[in-house]
């Protein structure tokens, strides 16, 4: 059931279980005088799918860099499978896909799978492992570039299930598709858990709430609730996780939180900068330093990347 937490939320997890995949433990994060997360506590158990919802520029994002381990914190702690957050031994039990492609377009998929697994010391058997389970096989020497938006959106969580990551981090992996591939990507998802797998997925479509096995309601960088879709929708009387969010928001409100901003609405400050996004999907699992890359850093990174790429198929 829910229980209140502190600053008005609803949080199922008054004593976070040690052996979740996920401890989050009063973390804060401030830009200038925009807070971005504010005094966040909540657990993520293993082997399920946690759902990261909220309006835009709610501080999803910020949280799944958290995790990575590529965003700077103001307080607070997270502890990702038994380590610190951004430790070492975490680059290869992650994958992290972003809102922004994180494959080279000028590389075809095959190509940019066998760099990412080289990267990552993952098995070549790997690459056709991948692209069995995201549906990519007949597409394996497209250009990446010439790939549909959601074979792109695929093409993407198939570089980040190279090496077998125990935990997936997923930024608003199905933004812009259309019903039938969202649905397919879901059933991927839900086949991933299956497998064992933990996934922590982000989206700001309250629809995609029903498909999680658990919750997390943000709201201005605040915590509103956090518990089973059953257990919202029954705490709240109401039929819909939308619903439900709408009452919590409206009662947190009339409690006196503070809630400046309409349903909706973008932070500039917190909203997500896709292109750091994209190079942190790499950092995180490479110790790479996050960072913008000019148009000829780019052009050199991906001109590196082929060259791998090409001596990977001329050694198989």
């Amino acid at each position: 059931m829910m229980n209140n937490g502190g600053h008005g939320a609803h949080r199922a997890d008054k004593t976070p279980s040690p052996n979740a995949a996920i401890l989050v433990d009063g973390l804060t994060i401030k830009r200038g005088h925009q807070t971005a997360l504010d005094s966040i506590t909540l657990s993520v158990p293993t082997g399920r799918i946690t759902g990261l919802l909220g309006p835009s520029g709610c501080g999803k994002s910020t949280l799944m860099r958290s995790i990575v381990g590529v965003q700077q914190l103001t307080a607070g702690t997270i502890t990702v499978l038994g380590s610190p957050a951004g430790s070492a031994s975490l680059r290869k039990q992650i994958g992290y896909v972003t809102q922004a492609p994180s494959v080279y377009d000028d590389l075809t998929v095959r190509q940019n799978l066998r760099y990412f697994g080289r990267i990552l010391g993952a098995p070549a058997s790997d690459v056709d492992r991948v692209l069995s389970i995201t549906n990519l096989e007949d597409k394996a020497t497209t250009l990446a570039g010439s790939l549909s938006g959601g074979q792109r959106s695929r093409a993407s969580l198939a570089a980040a299930l190279m090496g077998t990551p125990q935990l997936l981090v997923l930024d608003e992996p199905t933004v812009g598709l259309d019903p039938v591939l969202r649905n397919e990507l879901w059933d991927v998802f839900h086949s991933l858990r299956d497998a064992g797998q933990t996934i922590v997925v982000s989206s700001h479509v309250m629809d995609e709430a029903e498909r999680c096995d658990d919750l997390i309601l943000l709201r201005d960088g605040r915590l509103v609730a956090h518990d089973s879709p059953e257990h919202l929708t029954a705490a709240t009387g109401t039929s819909s996780v939308e619903d439900a969010f709408i009452t919590l928001v409206t009662k947190d409100s009339r409690a006196g939180a503070h809630l400046g901003t309409p349903l909706g609405t973008p932070l500039d400050a917190t909203s997500a900068d896709t292109t750091a996004d994209s190079t942190a999907t790499v950092a995180s699992r490479t110790g790479a330093t996050p960072s913008k890359a000019t148009p000829t850093e780019a052009t050199a990174t991906s001109a590196t990347a082929v060259e791998a790429a090409s001596n990977d198929e001329e050694q198989s």
